[in-house]
């Protein structure tokens, strides 16, 4: 099969990977917060930027390389962190870290992955990252930064925009809320997908890995959700961030900033770099976008601190989108899970393809040489 010309955009995989995930699951990927009208304002952002090509000169093949926190990167993009990115396709963290190392990109590894931080450390040896949700149980937390650093992780991604958890009415709707409610509609949306379920079947029931240790041992999945709500319960304060830069020798990226006033507190904290990020709408239906404030972040940041940014990016154009609004490097979630749901172990790498051959031809009609060289936009 000629993937490239089956699946030549991201729209492609995202609407053939519904017919090979169960509809609990699909629903779970694609779905917001609340009356989820933040997802729409997302996309609206990205296509409120606009670009004058420019054709008399220019670049014949762009660089489409950038460095990040002293790091060079072939590509301006990494892949997101994702969390039970099995029940969507079993074992899709581990396809996408290992696209990520080939592309030599880096991928970054939830706290609620279905995969241990061991294994993606051994796919993943110089490309993986370490997205840490800050929890209520010190103990725990200590626990984790230990592993991650005894594993040779060097930059730790910790999010804050998740003080309590969000009423996504699709999860509640599917049985995949706390507790957790499956039916016979559960069990035929399975079986209508026999393919998954055999892979499922063979790798086993999709659960939290890295969390698991720290839970009674034979808990069940409802027992475990109601641990996991508990103990991710409150705010990050500036203190509690403090002692995990104090505790983290390497790179500190801080995830989920909207507000200035949140950048100018983590510049002081010392953090390296900030993900400017409303949680690809799945936290606050009513939050602001990545391109409406990325300029007011990046003031209140300084100069020396990176700016990445998500959102909901679907393609190279996108990615240059994002970049031409302020960030210095993007994330992208969904659109990698889309291809592995839809292609397996050929999808990491055919989004990476995709995305690097849609910016480097923006880039040419734009008349970018480099991505420095992207005319800046600041949302009205």
């Amino acid at each position: 099969m000629d993937i490239r010309r089956k699946y030549p955009g991201i729209a492609d995989l995202q609407r053939a990977a519904p017919r090979r995930v169960p509809g609990f699951a699909w629903e779970f990927l694609i779905g917001g917060v609340g009356a989820e009208t933040c997802l729409g304002r997302n996309r609206a952002a990205f296509d409120a930027i606009r670009f004058m090509p420019h054709y008399l000169g220019g670049a014949v093949r762009p660089d489409l390389s950038a460095t990040l926190m002293g790091r060079r990167y072939d590509l301006p993009f990494g892949v997101a962190p994702m969390g039970l990115g099995g029940l969507i396709r079993p074992r899709a963290a581990e396809v996408m870290a290992a696209a990520a190392t080939r592309a030599n990109i880096p991928f970054t590894l939830s706290s609620y992955a279905t995969v241990g931080l061991e294994e993606i450390a051994r796919i993943a040896p110089e490309h993986a990252w370490f997205q840490h949700y800050v929890t209520n149980r010190p103990e725990i937390e200590h626990d984790l930064i230990g592993r991650a650093q005894a594993t040779g992780y060097e930059t730790m991604i910790v999010t804050i925009d998740v003080p309590t958890a969000a009423k996504r009415d699709r999860d509640i709707r599917n049985g995949l809320s706390v507790p957790s409610r499956f039916d016979l509609r559960t069990l035929a949306q399975i079986l209508a997908r026999p393919r998954w379920a055999l892979d499922t079947l063979r790798t086993g029931l999709p659960e939290f890995r890295m969390l698991t240790p720290y839970v009674s041992k034979g808990a069940s999945l409802t027992e475990l959700g109601a641990f996991l709500t508990e103990v991710m319960e409150g705010h990050v304060t500036p203190e509690r961030l403090k002692a995990i830069r104090d505790a983290c020798p390497g790179r500190l990226v801080v995830k989920g900033v909207l507000d200035p006033t949140d950048a100018e507190e983590c510049r002081r904290i010392g953090a390296d770099a900030l993900v400017v990020s409303n949680h690809g709408g799945r936290q606050l239906d009513a939050a602001q976008t990545a391109p409406e404030v990325l300029a007011e972040v990046r003031a209140a940041a300084g100069s020396n601190m990176a700016i990445l940014a998500d959102g909901g990016m679907r393609s190279g154009l996108d990615v240059a989108r994002m970049l031409a609004a302020g960030a210095d490097f993007v994330l992208l979630g969904r659109a990698f899970m889309f291809g592995v749901a839809a292609l397996g172990a050929r999808g990491g790498d055919h989004v990476v393809a995709t995305l690097a051959e849609e910016l480097c031809s923006t880039l040419g009609q734009i008349g970018c040489a480099r991505i420095a060289d992207l005319p800046r936009f600041r949302a009205p």
